[in-house]
């Protein structure tokens, strides 16, 4: 079944701002929400399209991406690996811990919504809390045209946190140093019943003593100082897909910093920047180069090589090119980062007038200045430059 447009499913309009999405987002995540719906399962369903919905629309880059390319855009099975938004991707957990910002929680002692909604992670899965997730990295990647045009793989070197060595990431000094949580019993949950705006609700909370790990430590570790982390250099393969632009953000993965307690590494952010190249300049999916010709090679007509993506190639100047003719190289672009689309290359001529002349070209280009074919006489039917431009853009 075909996904329903996120701006339909928060009820929105396409220029929402930040503030409106957040508000409508919390106005269906209550409305459908799992305790508010018990068995109800077009509710949770709705719970969840909103959370995804949500997800997209709140990051300003998926949002663009969504508003260029539809569900294509932000549709993790594309774009070489890297993880976009998306139901797909998301569990329960990942929507419940959207709670704390969207309803006032932020992380300190928190709202009664951020303490209700965050007691709900636990409820229907049993085990332990994962402990905290690790926080999120962002490198800048610099790419040449070339490598933008086939998509490259690099080898980044990042410094980040990663589990101890010495502790193996529990942060205790050795196995006799880890004892059972004394407050929630090794389960790392602690039962509370409370008045919500729902009515009496038994919560399911995060222990505070042991912040979800069922242990508490009585000596810690030497190295992390307790933290079950320290900092090292990691080199990570990056497979960058071909056709992405300047400005646009990817997401590794799992490949942040390493989460406290045996929780999930957080996602490294990759943006790109665009190295300007020598010679050619990019529009969109186009590529623009001008050729400057001289007048003689203008008029007599010429073969002459220009530089593309893929190496130089050479074109055919008719005889009696004009200043401002425009020549495409069909496919000679780059390709679309979302679909099979490829640009082409178009080539601007500039006729190049002599600034200095000797006493000789001067008297040879005095000899032509009446002749008959000389003088201006511009087609009626041939279009101007700007119109030009529209039809190869548009086409």
């Amino acid at each position: 079944m075909a996904k329903r447009d996120y701006y339909d499913v928060l009820g929105v309009a396409k220029n929402a701002d930040a503030d409106t999405i957040k508000k409508a987002y919390r106005k269906k995540a209550l409305e459908h929400h799992p305790d508010r719906n018990p068995g109800n399962k077009g509710a949770e369903d709705k719970f969840k399209e909103a959370a995804e919905a949500y997800e997209i629309l709140s990051d300003a880059d998926k949002k663009a991406r969504y508003d260029r390319y539809g569900h294509a855009g932000v549709d993790p099975n594309m774009g070489g690996g890297f993880r976009g938004g998306g139901q797909g991707g998301m569990t329960m957990e990942d929507i419940f811990s959207q709670f704390g910002d969207i309803f006032g929680g932020g992380g300190g002692g928190g709202s009664p919504f951020d303490e209700f909604f965050r007691g709900q992670r636990g409820g229907g899965g049993g085990g332990r809390p994962q402990g905290q997730r690790g926080s999120n990295l962002r490198i800048k990647v610099k790419l040449t045209l070339e490598e933008i045009a086939t998509g490259v793989n690099k080898k980044i070197k990042v410094n980040k946190q990663v589990n101890c060595q010495t502790c193996g990431g529990s942060g205790a000094k050795d196995k006799s140093s880890v004892q059972t949580c004394g407050t929630c019993r090794g389960s790392g949950y602690v039962r509370q019943v409370r008045s919500t705006f729902l009515g009496q609700m038994q919560t399911t909370t995060t222990c505070p003593t042991c912040q979800g790990s069922g242990e508490t430590i009585t000596a810690n570790c030497p190295t992390c100082k307790g933290d079950g982390r320290t900092y090292a250099e990691e080199t990570i393969d990056i497979n960058i897909p071909a056709g992405v632009s300047e400005g646009m953000q990817l997401s590794l993965g799992g490949k942040g910093n390493a989460g406290a307690k045996g929780g999930p590494s957080g996602d490294l952010l990759i943006n790109i920047e665009e190295i300007t190249h020598e010679h050619l300049l990019r529009d969109g999916l186009n590529i623009i180069y001008d050729l400057h010709v001289n007048f003689v090679d203008a008029t007599l007509g010429t073969s002459i090589e220009v530089p593309t993506i893929e190496g130089p190639v050479k074109i055919k100047v008719p005889e009696g090119t004009q200043a401002g003719k425009i020549f495409r190289l069909k496919g000679k672009g780059l390709p679309s980062v979302q679909s099979y689309e490829k640009g082409d290359q178009l080539i601007q001529v500039n006729v190049w007038t002599p600034k200095k002349l000797t006493d000789e070209e001067r008297k040879i280009l005095e000899n032509l200045r009446s002749s008959p074919n000389f003088t201006p006489a511009p087609d009626k039917g041939e279009r101007g430059f700007f119109d030009k431009m529209k039809d190869y853009f548009s086409s």
